[in-house]
């Protein structure tokens, strides 16, 4: 099989497109023919950091595809399943950028008839998103039809495959979505994906907007550039309001102040999906699975989120232009898997 490997950390130079066997899954364990993977700015990030379990790895935390094998302990009838995979490749050498890979069953779930790229798109973005728009106080665990009908949340940075991911939950939760993007095209795309409210911050006064739309402030705030949007953020929460962070674009040091944050019993909640807990990963997977089955989410233009397709050899220019900060989602496709 084609794999895409890289054996020391390093930039986008350091992938190679090399021949590996077909591996045989274990325990507990499924063999997946990918069809379509995933790119993440954890991805390129994991490449320059992270350690090698190993000595090597193949990239990609998310991906789709079908299950063609499975290990001691797994029901044989998941054989043929189409499945959507999560955090594949956190602390394990077997990511999705190949043609097959071997994955813990438990990071499987069942696709139906949904497409290869949307499965592959959800992961690592939806499953943050999750996280951000349910780890407030007053913020519901699960997310369903409804389950935000009286909640306001403000996604900042509406065009990214997160703010996508959070926009697409919470009207799918039938909040008020309100969103914040940086250019007109960005703006189309934000509300494509189902925002109420869109707001060009390099145009408009933020705090300013989002006030006449939620006078008594947000109930939770996802939260892309803390270091640049904190005193604006305090602004406009309500109380007992939440900032979920969840990326640190804009710098990686944030100021705040106590007194005003103290007083509406504010929260920061800091997100990394690898280290959350496990009940709300469970949460969050059953969550995404729901919502997908109800045809709540959408990917492409008509969903805010334009697909860029690279193939399995030119997985490095994939992981580049994530890297440069592709708008949309960057998938790479990696078989013909049925």
């Amino acid at each position: 099989m084609k794999a895409i490997v890289y054996e020391r950390n390093g930039d986008a130079s350091v992938l190679q497109l090399a021949e590996r066997p077909v591996p045989e899954p274990g325990p507990g364990e499924v063999l997946v023919r990918v069809a379509v993977a995933g790119v993440n700015p954890t991805d390129w990030k994991a490449r320059h950091n992270w350690p090698l379990p190993e000595g090597w790895q193949i990239p990609g935390q998310d991906g789709a595809g079908v299950i063609e094998a499975v290990g001691e302990g797994v029901d044989q009838i998941l054989i043929g399943s189409r499945v959507w995979l999560w955090e594949a490749a956190w602390q394990r050498p077997w990511g999705t950028a190949t043609e097959y890979t071997v994955v813990p069953v438990r990071h499987t779930v069942r696709l139906g008839s949904a497409s290869f790229d949307l499965g592959a798109c959800l992961g690592i973005p939806f499953m943050t998103a999750h996280r951000c728009l349910t780890a407030g106080e007053f913020m519901p665990d699960k997310l369903h039809a409804g389950a935000l009908s009286d909640h306001v949340v403000l996604v900042q940075g509406g065009a990214g495959a997160v703010g996508n991911a959070a926009i697409q939950l919470a009207r799918w939760a039938d909040a008020c979505v309100i969103t914040t993007v940086s250019t007109p095209e960005k703006a189309q795309l934000a509300a494509a994906a189902g925002a109420d409210f869109v707001i060009n911050y390099r145009e408009q006064d933020m705090v300013e907007e989002v006030r006449k739309i939620a006078p008594d402030g947000v109930h939770t705030i996802v939260e892309v550039s803390a270091a640049r949007n904190a005193a604006y953020d305090v602004q406009i929460l309500r109380t007992g309001g939440a900032v979920c962070v969840y990326a640190d674009d804009g710098g990686d040091q944030v100021t705040l102040p106590i007194r005003p944050l103290m007083v509406p019993n504010a929260r920061w909640q800091f997100v990394l999906i690898y280290t959350a807990p496990k009940a709300a990963k469970a949460q969050a997977v059953t969550d995404i699975a729901a919502a997908v089955a109800q045809g709540a989410i959408r990917v492409g233009e008509e969903g805010g989120l334009p697909l860029h397709h690279y193939s399995l050899a030119t997985t490095a220019a994939a992981h580049q232009a994530v890297q440069d900060g592709a708008v949309g989602k960057v998938l790479v496709s990696t078989s013909e898997a049925g």
